[in-house]
């Protein structure tokens, strides 16, 4: 039996209502792929805060354009004591593209960003206009360059200029080769959505005040159907201190919400006269 729209869209309401009690100020964004037509927000959506992992996407793109990315497989490059990982699964393998955006693994992500060299990111983050384009870096932060900039330190990006870079990417308006978009979209994650719908989408996770008491967590991509195709932005904020990954979380949540969330964005019937 059909549920009614109604209830539909109470049933979004409730599920995001309640990411934003355990999560502190959150935003959820979504809109078409073609023309940027914004087709659901919710909650503060233009301050800039760390890409953390999301970033890897645009890192994808520059490694694959610049030709020290391979394909799905290659590079795979062993770790070494000198990456200092802290997740001991990380140190267990060596790391291809895909391993690297399935499990996140940022010491892959240094290699890339110092093979590419500093000069040579900005000109990528800039050509991109990716957020506030700021890969200066700052001791105070765990990850100056050329570290990690991208995590917790001055690169900053908001959920609305999330949404600006993925429309580009999605329709491929950025100054590269056809075959760095197919091999980017080949290694980001993708997962089964509703009604046929499929989900492709970067996590992030990162502390909100460098403590690891507080996260925040990030989930970008799109989700496309037929000739469809959306871009969203969700990002959670952690009211208290909780040991799951705050970007599998904000996953999660905007997966389980998706199907009231299309309800909500589908073109309203037309009615007879």
């Amino acid at each position: 039996m059909a549920i009614p729209r109604v209830k539909l869209l109470f049933a979004v309401f409730c599920l995001l209502t309640a990411a934003a009690a355990s999560a502190g100020p959150a935003c959820t964004l979504l809109a078409d792929a073609a023309d940027g037509t914004v087709l659901y927000r919710d909650g503060p959506c233009d301050h800039r805060i760390s890409p953390v992992s999301t970033f890897k996407v645009a890192l994808a793109l520059a490694g694959y354009e610049s030709g020290i990315l391979i394909d799905a497989a290659e590079p795979h490059w062993p770790y070494r004591d000198e990456y200092k990982a802290w997740d001991p699964d990380w140190k267990k393998k060596t790391t291809d593209p895909t391993s690297w955006m399935k499990d996140s693994v940022v010491w892959y992500s240094r290699v890339l960003s110092q093979k590419l060299g500093r000069r040579k990111l900005q000109g990528f983050v800039d050509a991109f206009g990716y957020g506030n384009r700021n890969l200066s870096g700052a001791v105070k932060f765990k990850e100056p360059l050329p570290e990690a900039v991208w995590v917790e330190s001055t690169l900053r990006i908001s959920p609305v200029e999330q949404i600006e870079f993925l429309r580009k990417l999605v329709n491929r308006q950025f100054p590269l080769q056809p075959s760095t978009y197919d091999k980017t979209e080949a290694v980001i994650p993708v997962y089964p959505g509703p009604d046929g719908w499929t989900v492709h989408g970067k996590t992030g996770t990162g502390d909100q005040d460098l403590t690891d008491h507080l996260q925040f967590g990030w989930f970008v991509g799109w989700a496309e159907k037929g000739q469809r195709r959306l871009v969203f932005a969700t990002l959670i904020k952690d009211d208290v201190k909780r040991d799951e990954a705050a970007g599998l979380r904000a996953r999660d949540q905007l997966i389980e919400s998706l199907p009231a969330l299309l309800v909500r964005t589908s073109p309203k019937p037309k009615t007879s006269r």
